[in-house]
């Protein structure tokens, strides 16, 4: 059985083995970008940074998009 499934890998086509490991990866990376983002410190320097002044000067923009977006 798993000699079939590595036989059916190699031959360009996506399989959900690696879907799965795809997907998990990004799931890896969402989870630690939160869990650095949870610390004090490092939200002291992203303040200092003016990062929430850019994503609130933003925020009109991405409503406007959404208001045209359902018309």
């Amino acid at each position: 059985m798993s000699l079939e499934l590595t036989s059916h890998s190699h031959n360009g086509n996506g399989t959900d083995k690696e879907t799965l490991y795809m997907l998990s990866g990004v799931a890896l990376v969402i989870f630690g970008a939160g869990l650095i983002l949870s610390n004090p410190a490092i939200r002291k320097q992203l303040a200092n940074l003016g990062v929430g002044n850019l994503a609130s000067a933003a925020l009109p923009d991405i409503e406007k998009y959404f208001r045209l977006r359902s018309m």
